[in-house]
């Protein structure tokens, strides 16, 4: 299993910071050759479940997630949403975490745990280091974007 943690400190509220990493649809556009759908009745919640899927070429995948905790900044205080990856090929989890940062500006922890099935543990270093590209890209691109 390969975990990594990434942190961002972007020139947004807390609140914004929130909304624009938890518009999941938006994942697809900040992930390449990926597209996200939502399976449940929103507002996003416990048990709201969505799916990304990757095709590149020949190759395609589908990343089911569940949220398992959803805790939206309230009242200054963080917020918290812990995602369930269950696909076949795809396992883990992920925490979006926002809290309060310096100058009002908000602070960002994205923590994954990944597994690929059938990938051989020798292959982690390269999975690590795919993996936090892909999601630091995104997570900029998710931030930059309104």
């Amino acid at each position: 299993m390969v975990t990594f943690r990434l942190e961002r400190t972007p020139p947004l509220p807390v609140d914004e910071a929130w909304r624009r990493l938890t518009r999941w649809p938006r994942h697809g556009g900040a992930v390449p050759l990926t597209r996200v759908t939502v399976l449940t009745p929103g507002p996003t919640r416990e048990g709201t479940r969505f799916v990304a899927r990757t095709e590149v070429g020949p190759l395609r995948f589908a990343d089911p997630m569940e949220v398992t905790v959803w805790r939206p900044p309230a009242d200054g205080g963080p917020g918290l949403c812990r995602l369930e990856k269950r696909g076949r090929t795809i396992l883990g989890r992920a925490e979006i975490e926002v809290r309060p940062g310096p100058g009002g500006r908000a602070c960002v922890r994205w923590r994954e745990e990944l597994r690929v099935r059938f990938l051989p543990a020798v292959f982690d270093p390269l999975l690590h280091l795919v993996a936090r590209a892909v999601f630091g890209r995104a997570m900029d691109g998710l931030l930059r974007q309104p």
